[in-house]
């Protein structure tokens, strides 16, 4: 179906071609050239219009790809500030606080053997008064150790936020690989009451204790494992998890990583502790915390929870156990938490390996996001001549119109004079 702005040029030329046909009618037949020029001037202005919108296409793309190039460089950067324990409270350090730093494994254990009467008080004993031998006892072979002491955190802060989120009775769970660990820790006669001769139950009474009430215990073999890809170039094999985004693209401010990837594990425990070959990160402590968010401060979490589903902490005491779940009131203190490095032992070994890393990725974040602003200013120029040109072409109908309908009023012999 032909256009108006194409029925106005028609009409132009069959009415001038049929002036041409008639001397008597007083139209000349220059109307046709004119015809043309009109159809011609549309046609530039059309094809300008056309031109200027591959234009905007054209940087909209570009735009498009320097964003998902952002995006990726954003989670890396993060990815390696995790790595190098770079975490900011802005929550001020009063006196309370340093009288309760950790001081490291020691004060962690020191801390578990308090609880003298609890599982894990009692297993910490059994290993100290065993010394050397601590490893032949048929209890050791499964048990990997207390939650407490698996992990290590690079800020203390962090670590209280990290163990006050757990609980103080999950800091003191015991954890063991197989089911032959829940077997060997406590057994039951026909009647189906305890063994009190028996596994743990059993050992602590050799050393004067008695262990009453109930106890948690973690089976890695029966846990649902972590499944998919790690951080690349990670020693300490930390989960690659999808970073939270806005539906504009864009990562929250304030957020630093998931809990689960701000635990340091020893080597040893890193792989190969389940029949499967999982590790404590993607067993353990993806169990514990899944994808628990850490953010900067309160106001920085509470702004993201659109995109908030498994929980979140921020460094400045404020806690969400889950959609609609949050904890308030004073921060509670849990005694036993993880352990604290001290100096250089609590840097990764390739500390300056990384830190070289992040410096190149920061640099070329910032070259990219001046390669964005430039798009951003050439989209802009491009709509902006899209629009004066579109309204060009918008003046130019209007013209072509009018002269259409003079034309045709002219020469028509019905037209009253």
């Amino acid at each position: 179906m032909a256009s108006p702005r194409q029925d106005s040029l028609a009409l132009v030329v069959v009415d001038q071609n049929e002036g041409s046909a008639n001397a008597n009618s007083g139209v000349l037949p220059g109307g046709v050239l004119q015809a043309d020029m009109l159809i011609n001037s549309s046609k530039r202005l059309q094809d300008d219009l056309q031109s200027l919108g591959r234009k905007i296409k054209k940087h909209e793309d570009n735009i498009k790809s320097l964003k998902a190039q952002k995006h990726i460089l954003d989670d890396s950067i993060l990815d390696k500030q995790v790595i190098l324990g770079k975490y900011h409270s802005s929550a001020p350090i009063t006196a309370e606080d340093r009288s309760l730093s950790n001081g490291g494994e020691e004060e962690t254990t020191e801390q578990i053997l308090k609880h003298d009467k609890s599982a894990a008080g009692i297993w910490c004993q059994l290993i100290n008064s065993h010394g050397n031998e601590a490893p032949n006892l048929a209890l050791s072979k499964d048990i990997i150790g207390i939650v407490a002491t698996l992990g290590k955190v690079a800020d203390e802060n962090l670590s209280r936020l990290l163990s006050e989120y757990l609980g103080a009775e999950t800091m003191l769970t015991i954890v063991c690989k197989t089911r032959e660990g829940i077997k060997a820790l406590e057994t039951y006669n026909r009647d189906g009451s305890i063994d009190k001769c028996a596994g743990l139950h059993g050992l602590s009474s050799s050393i004067g204790r008695i262990l009453n009430g109930r106890f948690l215990l973690i089976c890695l073999e029966e846990l649902r494992p972590y499944v998919g890809d790690f951080v690349a170039d990670d020693g300490q094999r930390r989960l690659d998890l999808f970073k939270p985004r806005f539906p504009n693209g864009e990562c929250p401010p304030g957020f630093l990583g998931f809990a689960v990837n701000m635990i340091d594990i020893d080597a040893t425990h890193l792989v190969c502790l389940t029949p499967s070959g999982h590790g404590l990160r993607e067993t353990l402590f993806y169990h514990l915390f899944s994808r628990v968010q850490v953010y900067s401060t309160r106001l920085d979490m509470l702004r993201a929870l659109p995109v908030i589903s498994g929980g979140a902490i921020s460094l400045d005491g404020g806690i969400i156990r889950g959609p609609g779940v949050y904890s308030l009131g004073k921060r509670e203190d849990v005694p036993v938490r993880f352990p604290v490095p001290s100096g250089a032992s609590s840097r990764p070994a390739n500390y300056r390996v990384v830190e070289n890393q992040m410096r190149d990725l920061k640099g070329k974040r910032e070259k990219l996001l001046e390669d964005l602003q430039r798009e951003r200013q050439m989209l802009d120029h491009a709509k902006l001549a899209f629009d004066r040109k579109k309204q060009e072409f918008v003046m130019f109908l209007a013209q072509s119109s009018s002269y259409a309908t003079q034309v045709h009023m002219g020469s028509n012999p019905m037209t009253p004079k």
